[in-house]
């Protein structure tokens, strides 16, 4: 049975990242997988409401979907989504991050927690792989975060990263075809992918460049100073994209890496174990404010003076 790979972009039509995307797809295909390609510009997709069903019904163990499945395109695309082995995204980077288009989708994948749905025993487990482009028209000054935040949307729906490329100084619809080495690496993620879904799932690793990133993890680029967590946990310094605890440690020719400590991946979040200690969080948190009427009720009364209090709005 062939491998399934669907690609996903949200820029515009025969721009760089559907460009760059289709190259690395052509080579899935090559290889025999059944491929598939959307633009989430051509979909419906509402905005998350905040309204919280998905993770109250989680937090008391039962699954509820999403309140806005039947009115929109997001659990049409989802359904095809889930069933795919890999899954190839190619973003264009507006003020710094992904395009609102995609982020607009990527939001709306809360009620998909694989981690929650699974910690119920909603869903069965199933084993997939990413690979993720960002597009720009600068340097990496001018995107730098548009790869992690495409990795911070991959938990969700249990996404193993094998791969990244960072698409530069493009600016102008199709500019990457200008670039040999580019389209070069385009192809190179489509091999990537198609090595990684053919390899045992407990044996798959990264693919892309070996010295990617600050974090040895998940090869972001991005590290915090750490803070004491909701459960007392305190790293000196996490990456921001998968949660990796430690310190900062000087090498022997004088650069600085990230060193994970011997607890440091205890709130892995590319692992269902790590995201279902945020489970255990939303639990104490919103569980535990929902379960105590005397807490309900005081903000219902504490609330009625904003809902009245007005202020002139445009027209």
């Amino acid at each position: 049975m062939a491998f399934k790979v669907m690609g996903i972009t949200a820029g515009r039509k025969n721009g760089n990242s559907e460009i760059l995307l289709k190259e690395a797809l052509t080579v899935c295909e090559e290889a025999g997988a059944d491929v598939t390609m959307i633009n989430l510009r051509d979909f419906h997709i509402q905005d998350c409401t905040g309204c919280t069903s998905c993770t109250k019904a989680m937090s008391m163990g039962k699954y509820a979907g999403c309140v806005l499945d039947k009115k929109d395109d997001k659990k049409k695309i989802m359904d095809v989504m889930l069933n795919q082995d890999a899954v190839i995204f190619s973003v264009p980077t507006y003020d710094l991050m992904p395009a609102s288009a995609y982020l607009t989708f990527a939001h709306r994948s809360l009620s998909y927690e694989t981690a929650f749905l699974e910690t119920i025993g909603a869903i069965e487990h199933r084993d997939r792989v990413a690979g993720l482009i960002a597009v720009g028209g600068s340097t990496r000054s001018w995107q730098s975060m548009s790869l992690e935040a495409l990795q911070a949307t991959m938990f969700t729906t249990d996404m193993k990263v094998v791969d990244m490329l960072l698409a530069t100084r493009v600016p102008a619809p199709g500019q990457c075809l200008l670039d040999d080495d580019l389209m070069a690496r385009a192809r190179k993620m489509g091999e990537n992918i198609m090595k990684a879904v053919a390899t045992p799932a407990e044996e798959r690793g990264w693919l892309g460049e070996e010295d990617m990133g600050w974090c040895p993890n998940c090869h972001s680029n991005a590290l915090v100073l750490g803070e004491k967590q909701w459960d007392g946990l305190h790293y000196p310094v996490e990456c921001q994209v998968c949660g990796a605890g430690g310190t900062l440690e000087q090498t022997g020719d004088g650069k600085w890496k990230f060193v994970i400590q011997e607890d440091g991946l205890l709130k892995d979040r590319t692992t269902v174990a790590g995201r279902a200690k945020h489970l255990e969080e939303i639990a104490q948190t919103q569980g535990g404010f929902f379960s105590d009427p005397e807490k309900v009720k005081l903000v219902q009364e504490k609330k009625q003076a904003y809902m009245k209090k007005t202020f002139k709005g445009i027209d």
